[in-house]
């Protein structure tokens, strides 16, 4: 329905929007998809951070980092 695409500087890339879920009467809904696609970008862009910094840190826990 909608998809935001993130990077792991967290900036979106892109919104697909699927046209089946825009219509004047639906505006709520597709306002609610669309933040709910947002935060699920947001965490898998803060679970890939996590897991970058596993591999730089060797899964040692730093103060200070995510």
């Amino acid at each position: 329905m909608v998809n935001v695409v993130m990077n792991g500087k967290q900036e979106i890339l892109s919104v697909r929007i699927d046209p089946e879920v825009v219509s004047r009467e639906e505006v709520g809904m597709l306002q609610d998809l669309i933040i709910a696609a947002v935060n699920e970008a947001i965490r898998k862009s803060q679970e890939m951070m996590t897991e970058e910094m596993k591999k730089i840190t060797g899964g040692l826990s730093i103060p200070g980092l995510m």
